[in-house]
């Protein structure tokens, strides 16, 4: 039995979705004609707003509303003179869950894979090293995931930054290798951030 051309478009654009193959859209998708139509809807308009409303803070490129800047940024509380350098904005949710880091972040929207056609021009590099200027950082933790591309990723940040008067550090091990931050307990991530060390920029 094969799906109408309707259904299997929806299954197909599911599975699209990272983390989501075939039986799973497949799921989805026969969940989605199920429920009624106001559910559904619902759904179709929270993505349709979050598109329209959501774009990237212009200070440190994690997620925010209407081109303003985002809710850690804007905060007078965080410590200014300390930036947390993460790969994807679900990393600083990981890392606020610690409840251990009160300064600000940095995300690079990645991480350095020339495999994958992720280069340095993809990253917000240069951005940061301008941060670490105009606003007078004292320490750059860099807390990318504990991968292959997450370390090629902290080498590349701490060669960039090592021009500039600022300390540089990487969150400890107690991250299992080849995991990501969004799936760390909060001890585990809390424990890394309290063991950072210095990075040597080579």
């Amino acid at each position: 039995m094969s799906y109408s051309v309707t259904v299997q478009t929806l299954i197909d654009q599911l599975g699209r979705l990272p983390g989501i193959g075939p039986k799973s859209a497949q799921r989805v998708a026969l969940h989605l004609l199920k429920v009624p139509a106001d559910d559904a809807n619902r759904l179709a308009r929270a993505i349709t707003e979050a598109k329209e409303k959501v774009s990237v803070c212009p200070r440190c490129f994690n997620l925010s509303e209407d081109g303003a800047e985002c809710a850690v940024c804007s905060d007078p509380r965080r410590d200014g003179t300390l930036i947390c350098v993460v790969e994807e904005p679900s990393d600083i949710v990981a890392v606020e869950r610690t409840q251990e880091f009160r300064g600000r972040y940095h995300v690079l929207q990645g991480a350095f894979s020339p495999i994958d056609g992720v280069g340095v021009d993809r990253l917000r590099v240069v951005e940061l090293c301008d941060r670490i200027v105009a606003e007078g950082v004292e320490e750059v933790i860099i807390a990318t995931n504990p991968n292959l591309e997450g370390e090629a990723t902290a080498t590349l940040v701490a060669r960039y930054l090592a021009p500039h008067d600022v300390r540089i550090t990487r969150i400890a091990s107690g991250l299992p290798v080849g995991g990501d931050l969004e799936y760390a307990d909060e001890l585990t991530l809390g424990r890394a951030l309290e063991g950072r060390r210095a990075v040597d920029a080579g």
